[in-house]
């Protein structure tokens, strides 16, 4: 499956089995994870077969038979959750790509992952996968001329990578931002609401994936 068919086929999954995630699988996770920790400088752990973080009253309806799912944490940052929505929509994505569901902010303690953290870092949000028992179901998107403003002509590329973003998950399906072209240059402007900045760094990566990162670069 190609990033682009990831994008396409996944769909916010928030009820899974009980089967175990195979070991070979969550090998190249975890190699994922050390990848994007690398890069990114965040503190992801990816956790798996733990049921408990997700007992509490809240996270058992929303979130029904969850037991595995990354942590993204890092250093306060102005980037901090703008590096947490990029990195992690790239998690998501490979998971998908392994045949796995997933859903973006499960509720949960972060007091079991405290004695984890290093001076100065916090954990930004979770995300739960494992084996869906369903596929999820797309959502809706507003109109790509209400999310880019373009002078002329839309490059094909630019198309492509707004069709891409258009399919991103957003908070509460919020679409909070506006892409820019100008000049060979993309600007992506955060529109508020909650939860923004992740979905930022979720959008550019989709976007990213559908235009190219030869094909321009960021404002």
């Amino acid at each position: 499956m190609t990033i682009i068919e990831a994008i396409r086929n996944r769909h916010s999954v928030r009820r899974y089995t009980e089967k175990n995630v195979d070991n070979d699988i969550l090998s190249k996770l975890e190699a994922e994870v050390c990848d994007c920790n690398a890069e990114s400088g965040l503190n992801i752990r990816l956790v798996a077969n733990d049921p408990e973080t997700f007992n509490g009253l809240l996270a058992r309806v929303n979130f029904y038979g969850a037991k595995n799912f990354f942590v993204l944490a890092g250093k306060e940052s102005e980037s901090l959750e703008e590096k947490a929505g990029y990195y992690g929509e790239r998690l998501v994505l490979k998971a998908q790509q392994l045949g796995l569901n997933s859903c973006w902010g499960a509720s949960f303690s972060g007091k079991r992952f405290a004695a984890q953290l290093a001076e100065g870092e916090r954990i930004v949000i979770i995300i739960s996968f494992g084996y869906g028992a369903t596929q999820g179901a797309a959502r809706k998107s507003k109109p790509m001329e209400s999310l880019c403003k373009v002078d002329g002509e839309i490059p094909a590329w630019f198309r492509k990578g707004m069709e891409m973003a258009m399919l991103a998950p957003t908070a509460k399906n919020q679409q909070k931002y506006l892409f820019t072209l100008s000049n060979g240059a993309v600007e992506i402007q955060d529109m508020g609401g909650s939860f923004s900045r992740i979905d930022i760094g979720i959008v550019k990566y989709h976007f990213e994936a559908g235009a190219g990162s030869e094909n321009f670069r960021w404002q």
